[in-house]
């Protein structure tokens, strides 16, 4: 009979201390934005995630935290492992996790727990050792050829069963051990659900669902959401090709493969997704994500990890996933803004919980609260950040710290807008930005700096890392002519939409923000650093906040 191990040491580690609330962290409108809702307030994520083995050993992960809490952080993001937790069947050790949340709670820092279950990064390499020696009853994907490959079939009635117990009796023994303190605020299934190096499951299983008529219930759905308007273009455009059919095959509905074929995985894996997260929201009703593995150039599905929550097939998970609440991109692009773009519409919020961790992950996490109202931001790796990246990324997330009622405040209200580089070749042309009937004129200055932080290899394939410090940041429009920027080596000019009509600087300073969010000014900056009244300059190399008043004259 399944029982749940409980070691007595962890239990006494987990007495309460500082983090408490009366309520469950939950998603809330503001506007036309989503907020997260931690202790009854809004909350940004200042994120990092651990490597995927820091969380395997309570001391190493003992010796980071004075240095995840100098980051700035206020949310770790940590695996939970299912083979850690259920080394035999039905027999549960949650000896990290209680660990993990302890050690957390000594810190003041909320936790983003990645369930690692049936897959992460495609692959089932965290499947306990009873599940992975047992191949007839947990059966495994099989490419085209037939042949096996590490990826536990999710049309298996089995691998699902015993994946839902695992995840959940973790969120049981959460509920447990974290309902009154909340130290956990979300709650991720699986990591980078994909099927690779085919587009889809060969096996009998998989074949039998293939040659089966695409079921209603998709196409029933995909007719609704294009009727409020939330069908992606790329999607509705594939749908619409092949005659927005409600019946018949998969290729006579979404046309051949490989496109029909991530389609139906992509409708598989959510639907599998779906059981863990309804069943696992009964225990406790924490806000719940899946992320994706984001796709190269002109990669067909099967090249990548298809069929995940990717851009293209938000509308397939949402038909089957309802109880989502997120779709996330790990972004180790540098198109940056091209992603984020894609992920926030259709009524998704935007949150990066996984990140490339070097110099221009703190310009990033600006632009991602900036422009897209982001619930948060988390380079991976947190723990072997070092150089300019850590530094950077502390005052970016200070910066946040000492933001954050201003920014929740502004969220949904179309008052704020992210800054970056248009495109990574040299500027040109000033970018414009249009914000409360002012145009700005914003031009970036990049100053030389050393490589990735700690080698890094960039997903673009350049091992050399960035060889110029970070450009960028946000806006908020406080009031008519009035904004506060922060950010890093950007230069701002002003102009009016009246033609004949000047906009000048009435007054400009750097500063911060108390914890009351009480403004405190260090300097004014009518001078030389404003050029004599012709722009607002971020300064290259380091992050700052400025209060800008402007005027008009003819």
């Amino acid at each position: 009979m399944a029982h749940l191990k409980i070691i007595p040491f962890c239990l006494a580690l987990l007495a309460p201390l500082a983090l408490t609330a009366a309520e469950t962290p939950h998603l809330a409108a503001q506007g036309d934005a989503t907020q997260l809702i931690v202790d009854g307030q809004p909350f940004i994520m200042r994120g990092g995630e651990l490597g995927n083995s820091v969380a395997g050993g309570l001391d190493p992960l003992s010796a980071t935290w004075d240095k995840l809490v100098d980051l700035n952080l206020n949310t770790v993001v940590a695996p939970v492992y299912w083979d850690r937790s259920e080394p035999q069947e039905g027999v549960f050790d949650w000896t990290l996790m209680d660990g993990l949340i302890a050690q957390a709670r000594e810190h003041d820092m909320r936790l983003v727990l990645l369930w690692f279950g049936a897959w992460k990064n495609s692959m089932s390499c965290y499947a306990p050792n009873w599940v992975k020696l047992d191949t007839e009853r947990f059966p495994r994907s099989r490419d085209r050829e037939g042949r096996a490959v590490e990826i536990l079939s999710p049309f298996s009635a089995n691998v699902l069963a015993a994946d839902r117990a695992a995840y959940v009796a973790f969120m049981r023994h959460l509920r447990e051990i974290d309902s009154d303190h909340h130290t956990v605020i979300m709650v991720q299934i699986e990591n980078e659900i994909g099927m690779i190096p085919s587009a889809r499951d060969h096996a009998a299983l998989a074949q039998a669902a293939w040659n089966a008529p695409v079921p209603a219930a998709l196409t029933t759905s995909l007719a609704a959401q294009e009727k409020a308007g939330l069908l992606v273009p790329e999607f509705a455009q594939l749908w619409s090709t092949h005659g927005r059919r409600m019946s018949g095959s998969w290729t006579e509905v979404f046309g051949p493969e490989p496109a029909s074929a991530e389609i139906f995985m992509a409708w598989a894996f959510a639907a599998y997704t779906q059981e863990l997260a309804t069943a696992g929201r009964a225990e406790i009703d924490l806000p719940v994500l899946v992320n994706a593995a984001l796709i190269r150039t002109l990669y067909e599905p099967g090249q990548y990890p298809s069929a995940g929550p990717l851009p293209h097939l938000i509308n397939v998970w949402r038909a089957a996933a309802p109880a989502i609440d997120i779709y996330s991109p790990d972004i180790y692009f540098p198109e940056f803004a091209h992603w984020t773009g894609l992920y926030h519409r259709v009524g998704n919020p935007l949150l990066v919980p996984e990140a490339l961790r070097n110099t221009d992950a703190s310009v990033n996490a600006l632009y991602a609260v900036g422009q897209h109202d982001g619930l948060g931001f988390s380079p991976f790796g947190i723990e072997s950040i070092s150089g300019h990246a850590q530094r950077l990324l502390r005052d970016s997330y200070d910066a946040i710290r000492q933001l954050t009622p201003l920014l929740t405040a502004h969220q949904g209200r179309g008052t704020m807008r992210g800054l970056l580089p248009p495109t990574p070749a040299e500027q040109r042309v000033p970018q414009r930005v249009r914000l409360n009937n002012v145009i700005l004129e914003v031009t970036y200055e990049r100053t030389s700096a050393p490589s990735l932080a700690d080698g890094v290899i960039n997903e673009s394939g350049d091992t050399r890392g960035s060889s110029r410090l970070p450009a960028g940041g946000l806006v908020i429009a406080t009031g008519p002519d009035e904004f506060v920027f922060a950010g890093i080596g950007a230069k701002v000019t002003f102009h009016s939409e009246t033609p004949g009509e000047i906009v000048g600087i009435l007054e400009c300073e750097t500063g911060r923000y108390d914890d009351n969010g009480e403004w405190t000014n260090l300097s004014w900056l009518n001078g030389d650093q404003t050029h004599q009244g012709r722009h607002l300059r971020l300064e290259p190399g380091r992050i700052d906040i400025q209060r800008i008043k402007l005027y008009r004259y003819r």
